[in-house]
This record gives C-alpha cells, structure tokens and sequence, in this order.
C-alpha cells in the first residue's frame, strides 16, 4: 500500500490492524464481537501529514488509541521507526510516549480542570526532563507564545479559557517534549467556523517549524483538503482508498470515497449538483457483511462483492482502492505524490 520511497522513510507503519470487542448482547447474555477495526494498513513519513476520514463509528479514533498504545491490538502490529511497539513494556514504552503524542476532540474534557494551565503544559516536561521550576517556567512561556497565548495566561485554570484557547493550550502540552508525530483526533470539530480555521493554520505552521508528523483524524473534509498530504477513507473499520489529497479528491476511484465527496455542500446557491445518494444504515460492526463490507449500500454492486472481500490495489501511482471495480495498474517507477 505504499511506495518504496514511503516505506524507507516512514516514522509510523501500522500492519494489518485489528480492534475486536467482546459484548454481552440479548436476554441470554450471548457474547458478540464488536469490529472495530478490521485490518487497517498504512504509514505515515517524516513531516507528513495522513488525513483518515470516514462516518462516525468507522473505527477512526479507535485506531488513533491503538497507535498511542492506549488500547492494545486484537491483530496487527504498530511500527515505529521500524520497530514493534505493541508487545513492549511500560518501562521500554516510555520514550516511544515521548515521541508519539495527542490532541484531542474536547479541549475541555482533556484538560484537568484542578492544575493551572502552566502545570498542565509543564507536567510531560517534568516527567521526562529534570529541569528547575525556573526552567519549566521559561519553557512553558515559550510555548504559549508559539501557540498564540500570552505567558500572563499562564497561572489561568482551563474554565477561564475559550475553547479555541483550551485547544491551544492542548497543543502547548503535546509539543512540550518535542514529539515528532501528533496523533489529532477530530482536533477542531468542536470549535467555531473561524476558530478552527486558526487551530488549523496554527498546526501546519508547528508542522513546518519543528518538521512533525501528524495523522488527523476528521469528518469535515475541507478541513482535511486544507492539512493532509494524503488521505486515507475508513469505512466500517476498514480503510477503502488511500491517496495523495488532489486525488481523492479530484479522482476518487471507491463508491464510498465519491459519495462523501458528492456530500460536500456547494457554497453556491446557483451550482446544482448531481449527488450519489447513499441508501441504506452503516451496517453494525457486530455483524458486519460478507464480501466487501461496502457491497449493502454501493450502487455498483455485483456478485463477487457479496462473497468476497476486495484487496488493496494501486489503481495509479500512490492511489489504492479496496473494490472489485478497478482494475490494479502495473507502475514500474513510483514516484512521490504527496500532494
């Protein structure tokens, strides 16, 4: 699913990842399996960013936790820096934590309501660094510049700010112990129109800065044209097409990726558009379908798709798609699209 070029490159690669949940269902407590995630492959280089969209209960967040080894894998295996890091301890985890951090969807929610806002920035420095009050202080005032807060705001609780501050301040405390790749799990989604258009340029200009990785997790998918560098579609815990961004999003090639596309509201009220109406629920992960798992609600399906499930194929240089509908190319010379 990946160029030579990526692979050599790439800080993160996650292999055939899989979430299953045991559930109690019914009045006889029979136990049922929820599938979260359900074999998810890709990777992510240096100074890249992977935007990973899909409709709420695809299992997006679910593979940002197994990444940050907040949950472990059922199947499959992360990789960082080449190296496995599902089966570690939590002693040989600890510098792999350093460099894998988070921003999360509420920036209420994340944030301890009790510490002041320079504790909450300090504390991960503090953890990994033995440095002085003074020295934390300097540190943390420095962040809050870079993050577009003032350093008076420092002795502030999380109630006294904004929700586009809290959010800033939840950037602050990632980028406290210079990660190199930022896991953002829908970092913007609870934010005002014209906030998240700040929150937004605020990450691409870290990015540029401190050359970080981040796999952003969203719904909104001009927010994931405007960041990512490719962008990869989930669809009940399976990614269906991964892609540079101009191609996703001028040539999709799944039935699933064109319809999100075709969702998107036109900001024209003289512009008709012609849109893919999806039929039908998102089938429930406890009983998924067989074949592809897309093939209950595609407008092109076919026999082979009840019964057998599509393989990841490149259907053009850095694009593959999981449908039995596109025929894989041959690409002697891949070149990097990133773009």
């Amino acid at each position: 699913m990946t160029t030579a070029r990526e692979n050599a490159a790439a800080l993160l690669e996650v292999r055939g990842l899989c979430k299953h949940f045991p559930t109690q269902h019914g009045w006889l407590g029979r136990t049922q399996t929820v599938r979260a995630v359900d074999g998810v492959n890709f990777s992510i280089s240096g100074g890249e960013t992977l935007g990973l969209v899909g409709e709420s209960g695809c299992g997006k967040s679910t593979t940002g936790k197994l990444i940050l080894r907040l949950q472990d894998p059922t199947a499959g295996e992360v990789l960082w820096n080449g190296q496995p890091i599902h089966d570690l301890s939590q002693s040989a985890l600890r510098p792999v934590r350093r460099e894998l951090q988070a921003v999360f969807q509420d920036p209420y929610a994340s944030l301890n309501p009790r510490i002041r806002a320079a504790d909450i920035v300090a504390e991960p420095l503090r953890n990994y660094e033995a440095m002085s009050a003074g020295q934390a202080n300097e540190r943390v005032a420095a962040l809050f510049e870079r993050v577009g807060l003032r350093p008076d705001q420092m002795v502030k609780y999380p109630f006294e700010f904004s929700g586009g501050q809290r959010q800033r301040l939840g950037i602050a405390r990632a980028l406290s112990v210079q990660p190199k790749l930022i896991v953002c799990d829908e970092p913007v989604s609870a934010l005002d129109v014209s906030v998240q258009a700040q929150v937004i340029n605020l990450l691409m200009d870290l990015q540029q800065q401190f050359k970080l990785s981040y796999l952003f997790i969203a719904h909104d998918l001009a927010v994931v044209e405007h960041i990512s560098h490719r962008v990869a579609v989930m669809y009940l815990g399976r990614i269906v097409e991964i892609a540079p961004k101009r191609t996703i999003f001028t040539r999709p090639q799944h039935p699933y990726t064109e319809a999100l596309l075709d969702a998107v509201p036109v900001p024209d009220p003289l512009v008709r558009k012609n849109r893919r109406v999806l039929t039908g629920d998102v089938p429930s992960p406890i009983n998924p379908p067989s074949g592809c798992h897309f093939h209950t609600r595609c407008p092109y399906t076919e026999e082979r798709c009840r019964v057998e499930s599509p393989a990841m194929r490149q259907v053009a240089p850095g694009q593959f798609v999981a449908c039995h509908l596109r025929q894989p190319v041959s690409i002697k010379h891949t070149t990097d699209v990133s773009a």
